[in-house]
């Protein structure tokens, strides 16, 4: 299909393979260490996550090897060590792998399992319904009830909330629900580009990338380490910036070492390097560079600005703590995870 109109030029040619290298962290970039993973906790974890899988029957076998890499228990562990109890850490696996079978599935065309860019509107708003359930006459709700059930998808998404709101409060798990429809809104945003093959300027990208992002997993870390950030303080506008900056640096983090894997799997998939090589006119390797550069602008304002409003009251420090936590633990798991990610060979 034809670009947008003021579709910004790309480089010249740039190359769309690059060698990869070892893991590890990537270098020059902000990070804070995480607390170390407890090794039983992850195992527990990833027990009782599969065993919920296979029991709702997400996927099929052929998905093990899938499973098993993306180390979805260890991920969590990672992520909440203030965590209350492993049904909490259970939880929020099972929210984390309910978001990628429907990524998989629904969003992601280079993983070969039927996703597709056209008609994702209609399906990610099924997929809504099913963490924002329809209410309207006892014959129509009873079908929308079938419907859910009858795809793996949906199934994951329902059980899911089901056993978070379990122990989280009604305005947490309504708070979880509306940042799901910023992720579904950012997931439309990037099929919409790909759809008209877009190349979105770096700003633009990056808007997008504050919807299509981690924000639904950073929503959880009050409820998960058994507390509560009142609604009224976590609506303040300081307190949604620092939440932000959280979430749009950890996205980065997924960007940068993702790179080589997307570039392998889809030569145009939009990712930040990807992007600003096109704005800038420049290769793959001064753009990665670049936008490790704008990880550490937007890591340091978070960790700046989340100082200044841990000083409102001992539950923000505590928020504001989580979600540094969260940040820190996110990357461990990436710069650790070589089954999924290699870093490109730019040193």
């Amino acid at each position: 299909m034809s670009a947008s109109s003021f579709r910004p030029p790309g480089p010249p040619s740039p190359a769309r393979t690059v060698r990869a290298r070892r893991g590890g962290a990537v270098p020059g970039l902000l990070y804070r260490p995480a607390v170390p993973a407890d090794p039983e906790k992850v195992k527990e974890v990833d027990l009782r996550l599969e065993e919920w899988a296979r029991g709702l029957d997400l996927f099929p076998k052929a998905w093990s090897g899938d499973f098993a890499g993306f180390q979805f228990g260890r991920a969590v562990v990672l992520q909440h060590p203030g965590a209350a109890d492993l049904e909490r850490l259970t939880a929020a696996g099972k929210l984390l792998l309910a978001e990628n079978v429907v990524d998989s599935c629904y969003c992601e065309v280079s993983e070969g399992r039927g996703a597709s860019a056209r008609g994702l509107g209609g399906r990610l708003i099924i997929a809504q319904s099913a963490l924002d359930p329809y209410h309207g006459t006892p014959e129509t709700e009873e079908r929308w009830r079938l419907g859910v059930q009858a795809d793996g998808p949906l199934r994951s998404y329902h059980w899911a909330l089901k056993d978070y709101a379990a122990f989280a409060t009604p305005s947490q798990t309504d708070r979880f629900v509306h940042d799901m429809a910023r992720l579904h809104l950012g997931y439309l945003g990037e099929a919409a580009w790909a759809e008209t093959e877009y190349m979105p300027r770096v700003w633009e990208y990056l808007t997008m990338r504050q919807f299509n992002n981690f924000r639904p997993c950073l929503s959880l870390v009050d409820a998960v380490d058994g507390y509560e950030l009142p609604e009224a303080v976590h609506a303040r506008p300081e307190i949604q910036r620092v939440t932000a900056l959280a979430c749009n640096a950890t996205t980065i983090v997924n960007d940068l070492y993702s790179f080589t894997k997307e570039l392998a799997s889809d030569p145009t998939h939009l990712n930040l390097p990807v992007v600003v090589a096109a704005n800038d006119r420049c290769g793959l390797q001064a753009a990665y560079l670049e936008s490790v550069e704008i990880h550490n602008r937007i890591m340091e304002a978070f960790e700046e600005e989340a100082a200044a409003v841990s000083a409102l009251s001992p539950v923000v420090e505590r928020y504001t703590g989580g979600l540094a936590a969260w940040v820190a633990g996110n990357h461990e798991w990436h710069a650790t995870n070589t089954h999924r990610y290699h870093l490109p060979d730019y040193w």
